[in-house]
């Protein structure tokens, strides 16, 4: 059964006082994301590193340190940072 406009507004209005008067718990905090979620976040988490980690070697590049000291702060060869990090 479809619901009328008067009674979809009155249930927003609902949600919206449910969701201005609510007030998170300490456990909310500690709740476990679900499965999918977490790998989201990880993935997310991983791209901002990378390009953080991007941004920095361009600084260092410009800096003069070379290929060889910057594989060795990231654990691999010189060559294998240049290849991967070098501006195209």
């Amino acid at each position: 059964m479809r619901r009328s406009l008067t009674d979809l507004i009155a249930h927003a209005d609902e949600l919206a006082d449910a969701f201005e008067s609510y007030s998170p718990m300490s456990e909310d905090f500690d709740a476990a994301l679900p499965p999918l979620m977490a790998v989201k976040l990880a993935a997310f988490r991983r791209a901002a590193a990378e390009k953080e980690l991007a941004e920095a070697i361009a600084e260092a590049r410009e800096a003069h340190l070379s290929w060889r000291e910057l594989g060795e702060a990231i654990g691999t060869t010189g060559e294998a940072a240049r290849q991967r990090y070098a501006a195209s």
